[in-house]
């Protein structure tokens, strides 16, 4: 398959119609995925936040790049689609988010930022031997299924982050829809934007190598842009649309996601080595970020100087990797 895409994008042209074409559908379908959250919310009589923690957090392509990497013994790349996306989602699309459109909440329960906090805490602290064992991996699926667990209780008491414009504009269409109708627009918008985000990458890669240019350096700042593009489109415009708990709701869910689900199912399916460089640089940044990002939401929100933070955070991640990595 993998020949196949090579002879596909082996025109400069070709690849560049894929990118403008990704780009297109992640533009075009972003929007309509703010009321299909929306929409199924109001259907199931739950909050946004809630929902978009459960479904936009999740990253299938990222977990299937992953598992296969660690089936495959490449501990380093599997390790990386943990991290590195992590960061992506949590640093540089929330940063870029907040810098163009800052986000106010109503309220932000405390006990809320303390899930994904912990669950940053957790996978950090069972890496600190070196590894992470398929036990370890079976612990961190638990922990995710308690986040899940957690949330959704605390959501039953009421205890919920709400934007400051809580019946923001929404489509008039959302409001009238089933559960299962809503439910499978909300389904079918994130599988646009993923196979958005899919053309994308694939265009910018044969780009990229045509370009000459270090894969190191390239694949940690324009893939990575590539990338956000798809993560941007789930959090930007629920920001700009006044739903701010949305855009919230993606980057709890994500490091949820990437640090609980997503790495245990990696330890399942192969033992990860830890390396020295991952566990002195790499995951203590990626966790220290996550935190952060969950201790500035107990103030209220995120303005302008948050997000211009976390941007640059993240090129000091990318930066500080390089110069660790060569």
């Amino acid at each position: 398959m993998n020949q196949a895409v090579d002879e596909v994008t082996s025109d400069p042209v070709v690849s560049l119609l894929l990118l403008i074409a990704g780009l297109a559908l992640v533009l075009a379908t972003a929007d309509k995925l703010v009321n299909q959250t929306v929409g199924v919310a109001r259907a199931l009589r739950a909050s946004p936040f809630l929902v978009a923690t459960l479904a936009l957090g999740l990253d299938p392509e990222n977990l299937a790049v992953g598992s296969v990497a660690s089936f495959e013994n490449a501990d380093g790349l599997a390790l990386g689609t943990i991290l590195g996306s992590a960061m992506v989602t949590i640093a540089l699309a929330f940063g870029v988010t907040a810098l163009l459109a800052p986000l106010r909440f109503e309220r932000v329960p405390p006990e809320i930022p303390a899930v994904p906090i912990a669950s940053a805490l957790l996978l950090s602290g069972l890496a600190l031997d070196g590894r992470l064992s398929r036990i370890d991996g079976a612990i961190l699926l638990a922990g995710y299924g308690a986040a899940i667990a957690a949330l959704m209780r605390l959501a039953r008491r009421g205890r919920d982050i709400r934007g400051l414009a809580a019946e923001a504009e929404t489509s008039g269409k959302s409001e009238q829809r089933g559960t299962i109708a809503s439910l499978g627009l909300l389904a079918a918008s994130l599988l646009a934007i993923i196979a958005g985000g899919g053309l994308i990458v694939a265009g910018a890669t044969d780009l990229i190598r045509r370009s000459g240019l270090s894969q190191t350096v390239v694949g940690m700042t324009v893939i990575a842009l590539a990338i956000s593009a798809e993560e941007l489109a789930r959090e930007l415009p629920a920001a700009i649309r006044g739903r701010p708990e949305i855009a919230f709701g993606n980057v709890t869910g994500s490091i949820l996601a990437f640090f609980l689900f997503n790495a245990g199912v990696i330890a399942l399916v192969g033992p990860l080595e830890v390396g020295p460089g991952v566990s002195r640089f790499y995951l203590p940044f990626a966790a220290g970020t996550a935190i952060l990002v969950c201790v500035l939401a107990l103030r209220g929100g995120f303005p302008r100087w948050t997000g211009a933070l976390l941007v640059l955070l993240y090129a000091a991640f990318v930066a500080g990797g390089y110069l660790l990595t060569g």
